[in-house]
């Protein structure tokens, strides 16, 4: 892992592509592996952890629904066309470090970029958030819980920066396209795509590859292509997992 010039966000193999069709699909090319990934909660209902769900079978390439409707999700049934889908891309293109926020702390800096919220709640608890955590992370043990916070932070929207390393602290993904069911809040959530996999534009321009981001699925997203917590507001359920009941660790 690199420092703050944002190598550190990215990973050391890369393997595959996304690339936005124009108001349609994801097409994902390069036998990329694609499963679901469960949110799993404590006994307080705080967001814990991650546990793995339904794995789908490998393809050179498989297009997955971007505007919500299709009828065999994940993947694209071509209701985007019928339905006159918009899927303009209203992201802008800078680098992560070019516009994140940072929080100073004593053994860890926090950079932060609200826009790219998916609405995981891991960054807080019951007890403290991230922002505290980081700020006070002079204690060992609140370093600790601020770093795996914004490490299960599955948008990238946090990173935290070592300040005795000089480096970026981030989870170890191999290139991996997963699919987030959220049970706490019986909704399904976006497309997580892990390890650095390149997502090209509509238009042909590339976004910043990094090590965590995440895609609208449901359509409703205000800053396509990525996820903004629309999905819950709009109760969005891709049927292919039992939302009934969190997971408990």
């Amino acid at each position: 892992m690199a420092g703050k010039d944002g190598q550190g966000m990215q990973p050391k193999v890369k393997k595959g592509k996304i690339t936005i069709i124009k108001n349609g699909p994801y097409q994902v090319s390069g036998n990329m592996p694609l499963a679901k990934e469960i949110i799993t909660v404590d006994r307080n209902g705080d967001s814990a952890g991650w546990e793995k769900g339904k794995e789908y079978p490998a393809e050179e390439k498989y297009f997955l629904c971007r505007c919500g409707q299709s009828k065999n999700k994940p993947y694209c049934d071509g209701t985007h066309a019928k339905d006159g889908f918009d899927g303009t891309e209203t992201a802008d293109k800078n680098a992560y470090f070019d516009k994140a926020e940072k929080i100073e702390g004593g053994g860890v800096d926090l950079f932060d970029v609200p826009e790219l919220c998916a609405r995981a709640r891991f960054c807080h608890d019951r007890i403290s958030d991230v922002w505290e955590n980081s700020q006070n992370s002079g204690d060992p043990e609140k370093k600790d819980k601020a770093v795996r916070q914004a490490c299960n932070c599955p948008s990238g929207r946090l990173a935290a920066y070592d300040k005795k390393t000089e480096k970026i602290i981030e989870p170890e993904f191999d290139p991996l396209i997963s699919l987030v069911e959220d049970p706490a809040k019986k909704v399904s959530g976006p497309v997580w795509v892990k390890g650095g996999v390149p997502v090209e534009s509509a238009d042909g321009t590339k976004y910043e590859a990094r090590n965590r981001v995440t895609l609208c699925r449901c359509g409703k997203s205000r800053n396509k292509p990525f996820c903004d917590g629309c999905h819950i507001e709009n109760g969005f359920n891709d049927g292919d997992e039992s939302l009934g009941h969190p997971v408990r660790s």
